[in-house]
């Protein structure tokens, strides 16, 4: 299928990509039509083209996270994971339509044949198909012709801002920016009975805004408008003002409390950055609220991919009840979506719409219908790979598939990879980003579907996917006699810890979890060190973690599996690797979260060897992320952040430096067991072993008590 694509550079590309599937209780759709918004999509293009000074600039909060990369992996690495996202394509479109082609076991709301509207920027590209959610859809009533279904999102972003601002019959409001954002929610203030002034600077759109029920239009250019509204509102001032305008500073806030009346509503709707008047705003005792794009659910991972909708009691209007409530006035012919429709384009010359963007108000992409049942893409018909000779001896792997390379794989694991193996398939979310590391690494296909290479027998398989996803694709590629490298941690549960254990009592295949701490080079040299100490020794590792962002994936307890589970693994590891046999854990976190993100864990080790695991994320970021330190009989190691490794010996101090964290050293390992016939790198029974005693320090929070383990 052809999906449009945009690089960070400014180029707009309609790409080839393999059609995705339906997402877990979600369906697949074939797109008829998609709209174009003007102004959120123009801006991501203008800051596309942007110097990397200016982008810096635009967003510190990025530069910060390159800082905190450099100071843990080294600037190689930060600067590796920037170019991957520089050169990475990215989608455009959020507000499509189309029928339905495909639908997920787990979804009872729609059926193949069905029409429906679609949204969010995360799944309703302009592109042939799109994977979207259940609640991210809605069935298009008799009536309604697709190119009108498809500004639902769009009129939804509008019916919210409407909803926020309290309006009711009778009361009149100002519409600040007669884009297209600002037109619909003219049309939706008049369908709810308001009275409506619209207010633009583009001659143009206020003849649309009176097409679309505005009473009275007003050009700030030309007039002044706090005059045009008191003469408007007999003197009191308007009830609300919609904020409909982008960018930032103080005119447009000052120029919309100006116009409000006492104790008005100022709802701010699209991206602009306001600054506050004080004075005026205060002794006007007014109202600001921002409305959040299509309503509650939106950005709520819960409700938006997992499909937990919110009982109509509590919440009457959804993001999805929204979409319907849009579907039922563009039925009626309430909301009228002619006069803010400037063009119809083919999906094939939507490259030529981007170039005069700024003259449209609502583009309408229309999609041939063709059959995308996957043979368009000529090269997925290939093999992934040559299939290697058969041996008498053990079989020697020397091909790869992957599946999930997001930023991580693609700057960690990947490059120590290429040509050292055969790159297969690579099978990502979605076929954009399947394409591009297809093209960057040189995979023979991409795919979006996980079941097209479970049968590749005579290929590794890797998994660089959410946390939630790794103990079910581990086991059907165990099922599948597959050798497996699966990012921490192995699985989310005792009980997929249990299956994984069990399917390696008679699988073919094996696994080797991405613990890197065993493998680089500064634990290693401390490792060599401990084998000439005969005795216990004690281990002291502090883990500087920081606060986790809210909007962090980490934050999706049901993906990430939390903190401890999905990061503090590492260190658990670690610290078996180094003493060996747990057999007694005591853990504690601060205070009593109901996830904790940071633990203080006492472990015993079988040899009399003891540890503390301290993972907080209560530090200071000036502080180095990971500190730890062995004691043995004469001996002290000392390392910061696996690159400085201090030795005290004899009354001496050595300095040892080191630039990696080990992730190239495990790659090489794990191929040099796939290929060479060198040892397993990671034996299973000591990756189910940490994965135990991570467990139990999970037991030992809850219960309060020393978890003893077998």
């Amino acid at each position: 299928m052809k999906q449009l694509a945009q690089y960070q550079d400014g180029r707009l590309e309609l790409q080839v990509v393999p059609a995705p599937v339906p997402p877990p209780g979600g369906i697949l759709v074939q797109t008829t039509c998609s709209v174009i918004s003007p102004g959120t999509e123009r801006m991501k293009v203008e800051q596309a083209r942007m110097s990397l000074l200016q982008k810096a600039k635009a967003r510190p909060d990025q530069v910060k996270k390159v800082i905190d990369t450099a100071k843990t992996l080294g600037w190689k690495a930060a600067l590796q994971k920037v170019r991957n996202r520089l050169e990475s394509p990215t989608p455009l479109g959020y507000s499509a339509a189309g029928v339905v082609v495909a639908v997920d076991e787990l979804n009872s709301r729609f059926q193949v044949g069905d029409r429906v509207a679609c949204g969010g920027a995360e799944c309703a590209f302009h592109a042939e198909m799109i994977a979207v959610p259940d609640l991210l859809a809605s069935r298009i009533p008799d009536g309604v012709e697709n190119w009108q279904a498809a500004y639902t999102t769009l009129a939804s972003i509008s019916m919210e801002a409407v909803r926020q601002s309290g309006a009711r019959l009778g009361e009149r409001v100002l519409v600040l920016g007669q884009g297209l954002v600002g037109l619909l929610a003219t049309s939706l203030l008049k369908a709810s009975g308001a009275r409506v002034m619209g207010a633009d600077f583009v001659a143009g759109r206020l003849q649309t805004s009176l097409a679309m029920g505005a009473e009275r239009v007003v050009n700030p250019g030309q007039s002044k408008l706090e005059d045009e509204v008191l003469a408007w509102t007999d003197g009191h001032g308007v009830d609300a003002v919609l904020l409909c305008v982008g960018g930032k500073g103080r005119d447009a806030a000052d120029t919309a409390i100006s116009c409000l009346r006492d104790r008005g509503v100022m709802v701010i709707v699209g991206i602009y950055d306001a600054e506050l008047s004080w004075k005026t705003a205060y002794m006007k005792d007014i109202q600001v609220r921002y409305s959040r794009s299509y309503g509650p659910g939106r950005y709520d991972p819960q409700y938006e991919w997992g499909g937990q909708d919110y009982p109509i009691g509590h919440v009457r209007w959804t993001e999805n009840r929204n979409f319907e409530a849009c579907l039922e006035l563009m039925r009626t012919g309430q909301l009228n979506l002619q006069p803010v429709t400037t063009r119809h384009a083919a999906f094939e010359n939507v490259l030529e719409v981007y170039d005069k963007l700024e003259s449209e108000l609502g583009v309408v992409i229309e999609y041939g219908i063709a059959d995308f049942s996957r043979s368009e893409d000529k090269e997925s018909e290939s093999p992934a790979f040559p299939a290697p000779p058969k041996a008498e001896t053990q079989k020697r792997i020397t091909a790869l598939d992957v599946i999930g390379a997001g930023n991580f794989a693609r700057t960690m694991l990947l490059p120590h990879a290429k040509d050292k193996i055969t790159f297969g398939t690579i099978v990502n979310a979605t076929g954009l980003s399947a394409r591009h590391v297809k093209e960057k690494f040189g995979f023979a296909n991409a795919e979006t579907d996980v079941a097209k290479i479970m049968s590749h027998e005579s290929a590794a398989v890797m998994i660089g996917t959410r946390h939630h996803l790794h103990a079910p694709l581990v086991l059907q590629a165990l099922l599948a006699g597959r050798q497996v490298f699966v990012e921490k941690p192995l699985c989310l549960t005792r009980e997929e810890l249990a299956q994984i254990d069990s399917a390696m009592l008679t699988s073919k295949g094996s696994v080797m979890v991405g613990f890197n701490r065993r493998f680089a080079p500064a634990t290693v040299a401390m490792m060599q060190l401990l084998k000439t100490v005969s005795g216990p020794k004690t281990l002291a590792f502090q883990v500087n973690a920081g606060v986790l962002a809210p909007d962090h994936w980490y934050a999706n307890v049901a993906e990430s599996g939390g903190r401890v589970l999905g990061e503090a693994c590492h260190f658990f590891d670690f610290a078996c690797h180094v003493l060996g046999r747990p057999v007694k854990v005591t853990a504690q976190t601060v205070g009593r979260p109901k996830v904790p993100d940071s633990v203080t864990a006492q472990i015993e080790f079988a040899d009399g060897s003891s540890a503390q695991v301290i993972y907080s994320a209560e530090g200071d970021s000036a502080f180095p992320k990971e500190t730890f330190r062995v004691f043995a009989s004469g001996l002290v190691c000392e390392c910061e952040n696996f690159m400085k490794l201090s030795i005290f010996k004899q009354r001496k101090q050595t300095i040892k430096k080191f630039a990696s964290k080990g992730h190239a050293e495990e790659v090489a390992a794990w191929l040099a067991f796939l290929k060479d016939g060198a040892p397993h790198p990671l034996p299973y029974d000591q990756t189910s072993q940490s994965m135990r005693l991570t467990f139990a320090v999970l037991e030992s929070i809850r219960e309060g008590r020393s978890i003893t383990l077998g």
